[in-house]
């Protein structure tokens, strides 16, 4: 990667106006300003209008107007400017971790574990990656729960059978916007349950390694639930660049999601942070917010072990019926609440990955495409 220098075409003194006030406005999620993020990439005058370049280093389209409109607010007080233009791309910035080559057209990996089934860690994965696409990133999910690989079911591509142009990779399924690949294409859930940990493990490298994956600035890859040999070699022979472990309230699932945590810090990868599943429900009579699970055992968790709590989200029927209908909540229902929670999940986790990767202080390298 090579780090883009600011080109600046202001005279002086207004060059030095605007760039005091560019670093007083927050990098959304980022922990710093716009100039030390490097996010502002060029700076111009067209008359009395500021034009400022921008370059995102992860995806967050949604938030695109709140950004402008803050950037607009600072100049208000400038006699010389009178109007405000942006221009806002992205270019996902990749970060790599643990001794697995990356691979050569995937950005970041990022798993999603758990340390028990149930906690809806397949539902959250698919979610995520379908989250981060409609931000603005290119995405590709990998369903690696080998022993009941839900994903075509739930992204409703169940007759996808992966073809081969070349005798030597596959093409995945293109869906919602996402490129996808399941052992359930492949091979019946008898077949998959019979395999042993070593083969399952090899199968899913070897999914991965042999899909022929179009550009990716994320691939979401849905782990087997547990802590064992799967998931261990999973980690160490897959390129992974972020995990995200998810978890329910309740003692019992966190007590698992530690040691999904634990697992992960063994092999070096870094965790993001807890997703808390069913954290609450809603009254659909009352709208009073109920608990049935327990409260705050994800926020512990994540205070534990120094990790963000990166999200919330609720314990609503809905979530399933647009699963079993093949069309998650995030396409289902893109202007939704729960859509809103999972886009808000999306650009914490894709803003961590960044923050994880400059702990002495951030300072984003993007290669330039």
């Amino acid at each position: 990667m090579s780090e883009m220098p600011l080109q600046n075409t202001l005279a002086e003194p207004l060059s030095s106006l605007v760039l005091e006030k560019l670093a007083q406005i927050p990098a959304p999620l980022l922990d710093t300003d716009l100039l030390t993020a490097g996010i502002i990439r060029t700076l111009s005058m067209d008359g009395a209008c500021l034009q400022l370049g921008m370059v995102m280093p992860y995806p967050a389209q949604s938030q695109y107007r709140e950004l402008v409109m803050a950037i607009t607010s600072a100049f208000a007080d400038v006699d010389e400017v009178a109007q405000v233009e942006c221009e806002i791309g992205l270019n996902v910035a990749a970060v790599s971790s643990g001794s697995a080559a990356p691979h050569p057209n995937i950005r970041n990996v990022i798993a999603v574990g758990s340390g028990k089934g149930g906690v809806g860690k397949s539902t959250t994965a698919v979610n995520l990656a379908l989250a981060l696409a409609s931000e603005g990133a290119r995405v590709g999910m990998l369903d690696a729960d080998i022993y009941g690989p839900s994903i075509p079911t739930m992204l409703g591509c169940t007759d996808f059978q992966p073809q081969s142009y070349d005798g030597k990779t596959m093409q995945p399924a293109f869906v919602h916007n996402i490129a996808a690949m399941s052992m359930g294409f492949l091979a019946s859930d008898d077949n998959a349950t019979a395999w042993r940990g070593p083969m399952a493990a090899n199968a899913m490298v070897q999914l991965l390694e042999e899909t022929n994956w179009p550009e990716l600035d994320y691939l979401v890859i849905d782990m087997p639930p547990g802590t064992g040999d799967i998931q261990l070699t999973l980690a160490q022979k897959i390129p992974v660049s972020g995990a995200v472990i998810v978890t329910t309230p309740q003692e019992i699932a966190t007590l698992d999601a530690r040691k999904g945590i634990t697992l992960f810090n063994k092999v070096h990868v870094p965790v993001l942070g807890i997703v808390e599943n069913m954290s609450y429900h809603l009254c659909s009579n009352c709208g009073s917010k109920e608990h049935p699970f327990g409260q705050g055992g994800g926020l512990e968790t994540a205070t534990r072990y120094n990790v963000p709590l990166l999200g919330e989200l609720p314990l609503n029927v809905s979530v399933r019926e647009h699963l079993d209908g093949g069309t998650p909540t995030v396409v289902a229902e893109p202007d939704g609440a729960i859509s809103d929670d999972y886009r808000h999940i999306a650009r914490n986790v894709a803003a961590a990955l960044i923050k994880r990767s400059q702990p002495q202080g951030l300072s984003i390298e993007i290669t330039e495409e």
